[in-house]
């Protein structure tokens, strides 16, 4: 490898956190392209993960790494949501972040995860879905989590725990989406107020205000339902439930007020 070569490793390297991907469109950007790529993996220093995407020679590199190069390198509003969310961010204590987890991941429609990313075995199950539930525009609702050298996007909890009430009953269980609820004594008036606002999902404001009042949490004063459009005509959510008369709703027989 030439000294020239060597230079604009260097730069890539200074500019390219480890335990994270670095897409074949970021490295050309920088000079880096087909050929140079093939000659850094001739002389170990990168090691392809798969098709148009690479690693460090010898880096550890996990789901989140890959979600770095999705998010900042490739532009897309794909984020990490629901459980997941909750789990990094400490509100899922109880659930396993390690190997074999499920991994929900969000989107827009019309967004794809990389054949590279989908592809690669990040050690979890990955559950990936595109929804309006949520407009594209500003994406209310998000945060940004330190992971070390490198940061992702997330669902803040406000809005994770929607993404998880979007799955209900199919994806995710009535009684988990309550105790996970019941954790989430903190959540911000302001912000819960603009997301079910925004929300393109009935079901999923009626569900989130029937178990934040059965959670009798004291944020749920400061909310204008007013402002809300719970829609009309009732919606089954629990196949032989009962009917809440407040949000019109199916919920199990043995979940009371």
């Amino acid at each position: 490898m030439n000294s020239q070569n060597r230079s604009k490793l260097n730069q890539i390297l200074r500019a390219w956190p480890q335990g994270t991907v670095a897409v074949h469109s970021w490295l050309s950007e920088r000079g880096v392209y087909r050929q140079l790529v093939d000659a850094y993996r001739k002389t170990a220093w990168l090691d392809r993960l798969g098709r148009g995407a690479f690693i460090r020679e010898g880096d550890s590199v996990d789901w989140t790494g890959g979600l770095y190069a999705v998010q900042k390198q490739l532009g897309l509003s794909i984020h990490g949501g629901g459980k997941t969310a909750l789990q990094i961010q400490g509100y899922a204590h109880y659930l396993p972040l390690g190997k074999g987890a499920l991994v929900s991941l969000f989107g827009s429609p019309g967004e794809k995860l990389p054949v590279w990313f989908r592809k690669h075995d990040w050690g979890v199950k990955l559950r990936y879905t595109t929804t309006k539930l949520f407009p594209p525009q500003g994406n209310p609702g998000m945060t940004i989590k330190e992971m070390g050298a490198y940061s992702i996007r997330l669902s803040s909890p406000e809005r994770a725990i929607m993404e998880v009430l979007y799955y209900v009953p199919r994806g995710e269980s009535f009684e988990e989406a309550r105790l996970l609820m019941e954790g989430l004594t903190t959540l911000r008036p302001g912000l819960v107020q603009t997301l079910l606002e925004a929300c393109g999902s009935v079901k999923v404001k009626r569900l989130f205000m029937y178990l934040a009042d059965v959670c009798n949490h004291a944020w749920v004063k400061k909310l204008d339902l007013s402002k809300i459009d719970f829609g009309k005509g009732k919606r089954m959510i629990v196949p032989g439930g009962r009917l809440d008369p407040k949000y019109r709703i199916s919920v199990p027989v043995d979940l009371s007020r």
